[in-house]
């Protein structure tokens, strides 16, 4: 601010000293002009801080904005491996009941054998028990009557005796029979039981799923909100700062302190034409350089065709390899008032989200390798009264 004030006075002296030979009035007429020209001065000075203050809260807004972006890109990675290992559990769990279902199916097969064997041995053993029931009395007297020797009642005793052994055999077989029947009864149940729990457990699963479903469609939602609230943010800043370089740069036209600036301009291009001059490869550049001079060809020809690009890094380049100027990238762009988007906080901006376009990058990669479409110029601007340009390209005249 006191730099600009000091500015404003030599002005004003300049003009001052240009005008003594004139009358007292043109001289008090050109006083008044200057009066008025620094209190507009003034007022722009105040707006352009109050739009750098701007453009840092929303610099600081838009960080922490990004900070909870990617808080909520952590978030929903999370719920996709959540989602991943419940599909997995699904999977799992839906093989267990295929695999359960032939268990049953299998075991109610073997119940269904189990049970007809069973009713084959009671059927057995019931024929059994009402032969030895009708025929036990008699059964022995028959045998001694009908046998035609002792021998014969012997073989004929024996065959009775393995008929009851095979009678308790019989009687063995069915009780087998049952138990086999009863466990395989109990094994059904049991399966049954564990299909049910099985299937209790896979609706759950799928509760799961269709909770964590819900909780990335939030997520989603909330992270597509953050993203446009920023994206606003950001254009409305843009919009701000660039309101405000019109309103300045529609200002500076109007002052008269513009004309002293442009001579001064003019002074120094001619006084560096004159100066020494070091070659492009005697220039050792920094490391961030490129992204330097990228983004402020971005925010000063961004708009500009290719060859407009060009012209504005050769402009910067220039300046480095000329000894009236500081002989680095940073020291040439960030030289007081030199650059407006270096004051309005434009550059800043950019710097901080990568706004360079691929034609940016290509033009600085150019300019820094020694080429330049505007000789040996060391300014820029739009079109204005009161200088002659050397090359005029897209917007701007060059100097």
């Amino acid at each position: 601010m006191e730099i600009r004030r000091r500015a404003a006075a030599s002005l004003a002296l300049a003009l001052l000293c240009g005008m003594m030979p004139l009358s007292v009035q043109a001289t008090e007429e050109t006083r008044q002009k200057i009066k008025e020209a620094e209190q507009q001065r003034e007022e722009t000075e105040e707006k352009l801080d109050e739009t750098e203050e701007n453009l840092k809260g929303l610099n600081e807004q838009h960080s922490s904005l990004q900070g909870t972006l990617s808080t909520l890109n952590t978030e929903l990675t999370q719920v996709s491996n959540n989602l991943n290992e419940l599909e997995e559990q699904i999977t799992e769990k839906e093989a267990e009941i295929d695999d359960l279902e032939k268990q049953i199916a299998q075991v109610e097969e073997e119940l269904a054998e189990a049970i007809a064997l069973k009713e084959e041995q009671y059927a057995t053993m019931k024929k059994q028990i009402q032969f030895a029931y009708e025929r036990s009395s008699n059964l022995y007297m028959e045998l001694f009557f009908s046998s035609g020797s002792l021998s014969d009642f012997l073989n004929k005793n024996e065959y009775i005796e393995q008929l009851s052994a095979y009678q308790g055999k019989v009687l063995d077989e069915y009780k087998a029979a049952q138990a086999a029947m009863e466990q395989k009864q109990l094994e059904l149940e049991q399966a049954k039981k564990e299909q049910e729990e099985n299937r209790a457990e896979l609706a759950d699963y799928k509760v799961q799923v269709v909770a964590e479903q819900g909780r990335v469609s939030g997520l989603v939602s909330q992270t597509s909100s953050s993203l446009n609230a920023t994206a606003n943010q950001i254009s409305e800043a843009e919009a701000a700062a660039l309101a405000y370089e019109q309103q300045i740069k529609e200002q500076e036209e109007n002052l008269s302190a513009l004309r002293a600036k442009l001579a001064e301009e003019i002074r120094m291009a001619e006084l560096a034409a004159q100066s020494s001059w070091r070659d492009i490869s005697e220039v050792s550049f920094a490391e961030g350089d490129r992204y330097l001079l990228a983004n402020l060809i971005y925010c000063e020809a961004g708009g500009e065709s290719y060859s407009g690009q060009v012209a504005v890094g050769s402009v910067v380049i220039n300046r480095v390899l000329s000894s009236v100027y500081p002989d680095t990238v940073t020291g040439v762009i960030y030289q007081s008032g030199q650059f407006s988007p270096v004051a309005s906080g434009r550059l800043a901006l950019a710097l901080a989200e990568g706004r360079a376009t691929s034609n940016c990058y290509s033009a600085a990669d150019e300019v820094m390798a020694g080429t330049t479409n505007v000789g040996s110029c060391v300014y820029f601007r739009t079109p204005v009264d009161g200088i002659t340009p050397k090359y005029t390209i897209g917007g701007h005249i060059f100097y």
